[in-house]
């Protein structure tokens, strides 16, 4: 990894207060692991979805000025994202329990010429308090890893100032489907699905978005729904299906979900292609389901 760009860091002052010495609450492991594959594996699942995020994004109201928290920012994405959208006079801050992809993120920022108002900061969301309020809370593909999102978000509102933005982009797992059926891309779709399930954490957390609202003491939120379809020999669908089940694959051994043996995951995406190509297969990822409410 090169080595993070000297910067002069203006929002140091800001810099919010992390707890190290309090675990976290949540006793599994991240079933997609925190390895160097998996974060260039959040890179190209960042590139595919860019689109969908950046629209819901700014349906969401998230724009200039505003100070953004961006919970379980991973590499960085969605927060760059954010911080693209509020400019140079606004301030988003991503949190990740992943030190290693937060370097990722800083150096990412830095790049893009954001490093100066989106900066983030490794920590746990259990004992994460910041010391100032935000616009906007925002966060894709984290509730479902939580082990209590409703109590996760009724906590974050109470960083927000009245009448804030609370916006999240869940998965809705189960509506992958493909068309026509294929045995390779069917078991792929249930190895993943299995993994997830039998570790523990949520698979239509998408679905579930408006039960997660109202149990945190939100209004019902707005809505709306958008996906990935993908075909061809040139999609690069495949080689996210592959990259998935390769940093899920030591917890669906660990689970007993799938072995390796079975899912051969060096030449998966190869074998993915040409299934979809002999079959002149349209493959839909699962739909991002977006839900956005305004504190009262």
């Amino acid at each position: 990894m090169d080595n993070l760009l000297v910067m002069d860091n203006r929002l140091a002052p800001h810099a919010p207060k992390i707890d190290r010495d309090q675990g976290t609450a949540d006793p599994r492991p991240y079933a997609l692991g925190y390895t160097e594959r998996e974060f260039q594996r959040l890179e190209l699942q960042g590139a595919l979805i860019h689109d969908l995020t950046e629209q819901f994004l700014r349906r969401a109201g998230i724009g200039p000025g505003m100070r953004v928290l961006d919970i379980g920012c991973g590499v960085g994405d969605v927060s760059l994202l954010a911080g693209k959208l509020v400019g140079p006079s606004g301030r988003v801050l991503g949190v990740d329990r992943s030190a290693g992809a937060v370097d990722i993120a800083e150096r990412r920022a830095t790049e893009s010429g954001q490093c100066y108002w989106t900066r983030f900061t490794a920590g746990e969301l259990d004992t994460f308090s910041p010391d100032e309020t935000f616009d906007a809370v925002i966060g894709r593909l984290v509730l479902m890893y939580l082990p209590d999102p409703v109590a996760t978000l009724r906590r974050l509102v109470g960083f927000l100032r009245p009448g804030g933005i609370v916006a999240f982009q869940e998965m809705a797992m189960p509506l992958t489907r493909s068309f026509p059926e294929a045995p390779l891309f069917s078991k792929c779709r249930g190895w993943i699905i299995e993994t997830i399930e039998r570790a523990g954490f949520e698979v239509d957390m998408g679905g579930r978005l408006p039960m997660v609202f109202a149990g945190a003491g939100l209004p019902a939120p707005q809505m709306n729904s958008a996906g990935l379809a993908g075909s061809g020999p040139d999609s690069p669908i495949y080689d996210y299906i592959a990259e998935t089940l390769r940093s899920l694959l030591p917890m669906a051994e660990s689970v007993g979900a799938a072995t390796a043996a079975e899912v051969k995951v060096d030449t998966l995406a190869e074998r993915l292609r040409s299934e979809a190509v002999e079959q002149q297969m349209c493959i839909m990822l699962p739909p991002l389901v977006g839900a956005w409410a305004n504190t009262g």
